[in-house]
């Protein structure tokens, strides 16, 4: 469990121009001989991410609504600087480019010390076991760093391989909710998956 700082050369979005220039990013977490590491986007992130959303929108469909335009981004970022919401990028350690998107949302403390757990890989990355990674690190941060008891992932019972990679990263299913999500104009049945924090006293 560490950070680590590096300088980055990544295209910046202006309001008038596009440059590239040198950009520090801080990696939450970069497993030893693992092909990804992870991290928190930042507004640099634009031009890339709705490029790789824009190019996975048939693979995406009808499972997930991914940000695919500037505004939409720039909204996705906004929450998730949100006291409730946290987001991590999936990198590819070669390329440095992004891979996945693993979301934690309606983070709530209290008695429930619970989120909503949300991922989705970009089209070219998929079938890599880079998401699988990802979500071994990102569920590890919400127990370790953040200190949740609980994680839920709600998945499309046709989805075949967001509940394989769920069932493989330690989740169960605890039941099925009819219509639970709109998405792309239509509610959505939904399994629900949920993991518990082993270390969290009985």
């Amino acid at each position: 469990m560490f950070a680590a700082r590096f300088v980055s050369n990544r295209a910046t979005d202006s309001s008038s121009s596009e440059k590239v220039s040198s950009v520090a990013v801080e990696y939450l977490r970069i497993p030893a001989g693992g092909d990804i590491a992870i991290r928190r986007p930042e507004p640099q992130d634009r031009r890339e991410f709705v490029a790789l959303m824009r190019d996975s929108v048939d693979f995406h469909y009808p499972w997930v609504s991914a940000p695919i335009t500037p505004e939409l981004f720039d909204q996705y970022l906004a929450s998730r600087r949100l006291p409730t919401e946290d987001g991590f990028l999936i990198i590819e350690r070669r390329s440095h480019d992004i891979a996945g998107v693993i979301n934690l949302n309606v983070i709530t403390r209290g008695p429930f010390q619970s989120a909503y757990l949300g991922y989705y890989a970009g089209a070219k990355f998929a079938g890599r076991g880079y998401m699988r990674q990802g979500l071994h690190e990102v569920v590890d941060i919400a127990f370790s760093d953040l200190g949740l008891h609980r994680l839920e992932a709600n998945i499309q019972p046709d989805n075949e391989p967001s509940l394989a990679l769920a069932a493989r990263s330690g989740f169960s299913r605890e039941g099925f909710s009819e219509a639970y999500l709109k998405i792309y104009g239509r509610w959505r049945n939904h399994e629900r998956w949920a993991i518990l924090n082993p270390r969290s006293a009985p």
